[in-house]
Formats: C-alpha cells, structure tokens, sequence
C-alpha cells in the first residue's frame, strides 16, 4: 500500500510517500541533486516498490523546495534537517520499523555522509559526489580513465592523425590532469571522510565504475584522509557506466546490494 504524508520541517512542510509493508527493517531513499522523490523515469517509485513486495517499507520524499514540499532549494549540504525529519517522520507512520538503513546516490550520498542524523542505522551510498570544479571539463580522475581507454583504441589514434579529435578539448584536459593530485582531498571530499569515519554505524559504498562521479571518488579514496574507514565500509563496484543504474541489469544489482545492507 502506498501513502503520502506531509510532515513539518523547520517551519515548512515537507511531503513524502510510505510504500509500507510488515517488515522491521526500513529504507529510507534519500533523493539527489533537484530531483523529485519519484526518481528519473519513475525509478526511485519503481525500487520502492520492489523493496516493499519483499517486506521492507520504505519512505521516499521531497526536500525543502522540491517538488511537493514548501520552503527554499538550500542545495544537498543544508538538507540535513530534512533528512532528520524524514527520519521522525518515517519512524511515525510505520511503527514498526525498529531499523532503518537510508539510501542515497550522487549528492544525496554525500548529504547522508556530511550530517549527522540520529535514528539512521545503517548506509548505503551511492556514487559519493566530490567533485568541486569551476570549469565545464570531467574531474580529473575521470579524464585520466577516459584517454587510458582511448590509447588502448587504435581507432581513437586514427582519429587524431586524421583530424577528428577537438583538438583544443584536448589541450584542456592534459593540463588538468598534468596537475599532480593533492597528497590530501581537500574541500568536500575531505569532509565527506571526516564524516564518515565519525559514524559507528555500516556503510556500504556503490559504484558504477565508469562513472565519472564515481571515478572521482574512487580517487579521493585513495588519500589518507580515509584511512580511519578502511575495514571498516564494505564497498561494491559494478561495471556500468550508468551513474543512476537504470538498466535492467543494473536495477537487479542495486536492488541485490540494497537487500543485502537490510538484511539482520
């Protein structure tokens, strides 16, 4: 059975959608960037439903000035009081649930990882976003990946001796990934690391491997600002270029890895 509920939030009101079923493990989907709680083509409504055919309510909603609710856009790095009201708010209309696991992909990963959140138990965090660049060009890990692809294609080198290769787009991804990486992720990465290694509870990290998002994670990953959370997270890759898994094998994994972090 799906319901829709409005819950307040700081003096605005926000709206959400309960998929319930009789489980006690929750999941609460977190959504990213400025989309709705029905995901892109519907897909946040169809995982939802999933989850709760196998026994799992699971709570979806709109943050302050998206979609239903009221109030001011503030962007994923001011939505932690949302998140901390859908939580209230989920924990009310389902009972029940003595366990909620929340979930989030791209931005949304990173607001679960930046807030500190009481009566979440458990995350699952998607393609983490730690990018922080002024120009229009992939981040830099993401275009290091791209040309070690391309010089393994004789095809990309027939390209370039014939002409067919933006020549200037070329010059401007050398020089960015000619700059040497930071010994330490600085910025938004670096505090996703601090804000991680300050929960107690799991997390689970998904990857869509060749997704620039998540490639440039996979890098700040490597500086010593994560140490604390080696060991410590269990993290799953898929060899999918797709940053939202929307194929349907893709779907079938997500899902897969979502149940598995529910389960006791």
């Amino acid at each position: 059975m799906r319901e829709l509920i409005a819950f307040p939030c700081v003096g605005d009101t926000l709206v959400g959608t309960l998929d319930a079923a009789e489980g006690g493990t929750g999941l609460l989907i977190v959504s990213g960037g400025n989309e709705i709680r029905i995901g892109a083509h519907r897909g946040m409504a169809l995982l939802a439903a999933d989850i709760a055919a196998v026994g799992h309510p699971v709570f979806r909603f709109d943050r302050r000035g998206i979609g239903d609710s009221t109030g001011a856009n503030r962007g994923f790095e001011a939505s932690g009081d949302d998140i901390a009201a859908a939580v209230a708010a989920f924990r009310r209309a389902a009972p029940g649930v003595t366990r909620v696991v929340a979930f989030g992909n791209c931005d949304a990963a990173s607001a679960l990882a930046l807030h500190g959140v009481g009566g979440i138990d458990a995350f699952v965090l998607a393609n983490p976003w730690v990018i922080e660049t002024a120009d229009a060009l992939p981040p830099a890990a993401a275009i290091r990946a791209r040309y070690a692809e391309r010089l393994r294609d004789p095809k990309a080198w027939l390209r370039l001796v014939t002409g067919g290769v933006n020549m200037g787009k070329l010059a401007q991804g050398l020089s960015k990934v000619s700059k040497a990486p930071a010994e330490e992720p600085a910025g938004l990465a670096g505090r996703l690391a601090a804000g991680m290694a300050a929960r107690a509870e799991p997390i689970m990290i998904l990857l869509a491997k060749r997704d620039n998002t998540a490639v440039a994670f996979n890098e700040a990953w490597q500086a010593s600002a994560f140490d604390p959370l080696r060991g410590r997270l269990t993290i799953a890759e898929r060899d999918t270029g797709s940053h939202s898994f929307h194929t349907a094998e893709d779907k079938a994994w997500l899902r897969e890895q979502l149940l598995r972090a529910m389960a006791p």
